[in-house]
């Protein structure tokens, strides 16, 4: 029965289970990037990981994820966004087992790599789907509020969750709860979802293209990585840095002479992709630190252990999980994508701000608590003004590459702000001591200065969000490719070539 017999009563119900089943996928995923942090003391004693190459378990992870992003967001485009999503899934599932049976070092972080190829090319094609099966515009934006929660909150949730399982059962059950779950979504998912079909290879394959363009990002998140763990200008960094930016020089002109190029140019002639991608880089990097450096400091300076420092990111999710659930599509249907984004992103930085001015003897109800109001209601709003931002100058044969590339910029600018922020708290400390600081005092002023630089990332966001997502025409072209006709508000955050 197609869709226009069907009542739409019935069309919306099964919206709704295929976009829970997308965005179990997407939790999976997500979680998995924090939930084995807490575990990774209870990993090292078991398999027997030195110090310096225990960051690998989350490293083996983070490097394919970042780095196929973008290429399986195309292979989305080329040969169906349902069979990606599908394939990612059994990927993920599979490496997840062998990650919760693995014996030895060794085991795991193969499994890892592979779990984070799988964890891509889920990912990739996620909101490309979404975006393509809610036309409405206020359906779109409810559906991308969900996805935007799953996104913000989920790795919040990986915390508390790691460290339940492993206290409760052991460290392999936080890869042996993916299996049951993605199992249960794969067969949904192929049950469930429409298939689409792909544009096929066409004028050929750009095989070259995704080559480079994966090796040239693998490299580029190896550097973001081992900048925190060596420094910027060590050897490992500067070295795959240049490999990193040589690569991608050939990538950018490989697409500029490809008959059927991996990431046409075309993407980036539209105002609300490119000016949405800058603001969301600047503001992940921005926000990102945040949950990372308030635990340290919640825990070495006020003394927090860590089930009290799980409860003390928790006010953030859950003003995520209201603005991007309930209050996010009625404000951005009234005022558009652009106005929301502005209000959000001022209250990102007076949030990071707030922390900024932390002190040695503080208290988490008068130092942080107040900071987590504006931090989780701006980023619980921002998140779904970018993403529809991001993916309206996409063509339906392009979503998914615009996917590829929202979740491709998250990922990248989270590990370069994480980096960036936790060397310059560092040097900070390091000064500090020398010059005769206690250690908390030296803590402090790490920390401190990382929050404000924080700050200055998200107002650069802001900047790049007023001057460049103006208020463009729309045209004709635009209006029928996007389906029904959107609220003013709405036409006016449209971007055009």
């Amino acid at each position: 029965m197609s869709a226009r017999t069907v009542p739409a009563p019935a069309v919306r119900t099964s919206r709704r289970l295929a976009l829970a089943i997308l965005c179990a996928g997407q939790l999976m995923v997500i979680l998995d990037g924090t939930i084995v942090n807490v575990a990774l003391p209870a990993v090292q004693e078991s398999l027997g990981f030195s110090s310096s190459a225990l960051g690998w378990v989350v490293n083996a992870y983070l490097i394919p994820f970042g780095g196929l992003l973008l290429l399986s967001g195309r292979f989305g485009d080329l040969f169906g966004r349902k069979r990606v999503f599908v394939t990612g899934l059994v990927v993920f599932t599979g490496a997840s087992l062998l990650c919760g049976l693995a014996q030895s070092a060794t085991a795991l972080l193969v499994a890892r790599f592979v779990q984070g190829v799988g964890g891509a090319v889920t990912s990739s094609v996620t909101l490309a789907m979404i975006v393509t099966m809610f036309t409405e515009p206020g359906e779109r934006a409810r559906a991308i509020g969900v996805y935007s929660f799953v996104q913000s909150a989920g790795g919040t949730l990986g915390l508390l969750l790691g460290g339940v399982l492993t206290r409760a059962a052991g460290w392999h059950w936080i890869f042996f709860v993916n299996v049951p779950i993605g199992v249960v979504a794969a067969v949904l998912a192929q049950r469930m979802l429409v298939a689409e079909r792909g544009t096929g290879r066409g004028k050929g394959t750009d095989a070259l293209g995704a080559v480079l363009i994966t090796f040239s990002l693998m490299p580029a998140v190896y550097a973001i990585v081992a900048a925190a763990d060596h420094g910027f200008g060590s050897a490992r960094t500067l070295g795959s840095g240049l490999a990193a930016l040589v690569l991608l020089a050939a990538f950018v002109v490989r697409q500029a002479r490809a008959e059927n190029p991996l990431l046409p140019p075309r993407m980036f002639r539209y105002r609300a992709v490119s000016g949405a991608l800058a603001t969301h880089a600047l503001m992940i990097s921005g926000m990102f630190g945040f949950q990372f450096l308030a635990v340290l400091y919640m825990q070495k300076v006020l003394g927090l252990d860590e089930v009290q420092t799980g409860a003390g990111v928790v006010p953030v999710s859950l003003l995520i999980g209201i603005m991007s659930l309930f209050l996010a599509p009625r404000l951005l249907g009234r005022f558009g994508a652009r106005a929301v984004l502005w209000a959000a992103l001022a209250l990102i930085g007076a949030g990071l701000g707030m922390l900024g001015r932390i002190p040695v003897d503080g208290t988490y109800l008068a130092d942080v608590f107040p900071a987590t109001v504006p931090l989780g209601i701006g980023f619980g709003l921002a998140m779904p003004a970018l993403a529809g931002l991001a993916m309206s100058g996409a063509t339906p044969q392009d979503s998914g590459l615009a996917s590829g590339m929202f979740n491709t910029v998250q990922q990248v600018g989270a590990s370069l702000g994480l980096a960036v922020l936790s060397a310059l708290a560092a040097s900070r400390t390091g000064t500090l001591l020398h010059d005769g600081a206690s250690r908390d005092e030296a803590l402090t002023g790490g920390y401190r200065l990382a929050f404000r630089v924080g700050a200055v990332f998200v107002l650069g966001a802001l900047v790049i969000a007023v001057t460049v997502l103006r208020t463009p025409r729309r045209t004709t072209r635009d209006a029928s490719a996007d389906g029904p006709a959107p609220s003013r508000a709405a036409e006016a955050d449209a971007g055009t070539p």
